[in-house]
């Protein structure tokens, strides 16, 4: 069996709260070697260490501040989110995430989204753990500050890309950073399949399900989870027109580099 990585699911969510067990049972059974959760604030830290804690060595976990999270106590969350950073946790954090900018309901808390991200991006030179972006409707914003600190960067994912061929260049700039794909890739009305190919190499790609959300076809309209990021993987293989064993092997290899480098 072809074995693969989720490198973006939301595992330790309220909807898995009744069947995690057998998410992940049904995840090992279709080929997914290990799963990496995102926390989104100071509370979802604790249950993203917590579920990862439930399954070592397959679970990794992520902790960050999601730009919708960001209110006027964005501060207190940071100084919190930072010391369980520093802490002594089995597994340890592999990444900075879920982080960066999100214009795309309100901008009521532009400012405060950008001092956050930018913050979190400082940790990320610091602590030499990559980041998980998160981006929406602020490219322009995004680039901005990660220009910054573009020679000093250890890398990460630029999560639920969905971009044109223009906005693939940009982002494949930054050394070290890939683009995760999921399920709108395998949407009827998706051009990833077309994008993807043209600009970006498949050495700069990594699977994700962002599950519970986005389930890929034919699971759209379903609560989404890692077994589906297959479908994924069989689109991009597909597109590319290379094996489904070449993309497994390919996006795992880069998930490592990423990652675990």
């Amino acid at each position: 069996m072809i074995q693969y990585i989720d490198t973006h699911c939301h595992l330790d969510g309220e909807e898995f709260a009744e069947d995690r067990e057998e998410v992940v049972a049904r995840a090992k059974a279709a080929g997914v070697s290990a799963i990496f959760l995102p926390a989104i604030d100071v509370k979802s830290c604790q249950t993203v260490l917590g579920t990862c804690a439930q399954y070592p060595g397959y679970c990794h976990p992520m902790l960050g501040l999601h730009p919708e999270e960001v209110r006027a106590d964005w501060q207190v969350q940071l100084t919190e989110i930072k010391a369980l950073l520093s802490g002594i946790f089995n597994p340890r954090p592999i990444a900075i995430g879920e982080v960066g900018l999100d214009f795309y309901w309100s901008r009521e808390f532009e400012q405060e989204q950008l001092l956050a991200f930018e913050e979190q991006v400082r940790w990320s030179v610091e602590t030499r753990l990559p980041l998980m972006i998160h981006c929406r409707k602020a490219q322009n914003e995004m680039v901005s500050i990660l220009k910054r600190y573009v020679k000093d960067l250890p890398g990460g994912v630029f999560h639920c890309f969905t971009g044109n061929e223009l906005e693939a260049r940009e982002l494949l700039q930054f050394e070290g950073f890939v683009l995760g794909i999921g399920g709108v890739s395998t949407f009827k009305k998706s051009h990833l399949p077309e994008v993807l190919p043209a600009v970006v190499p498949l050495d700069r790609i990594v699977l994700e399900t962002d599950a519970p959300y986005m389930a890929p076809v034919p699971h759209r309209g379903q609560r989404n989870e890692p077994a589906f990021v297959f479908e994924v993987l069989r689109k991009l293989a597909e597109a590319y027109g290379v094996s489904e064993e070449e993309v497994a092997r390919t996006t795992t290899d880069t998930a490592k580099r990423v990652f675990f480098c």
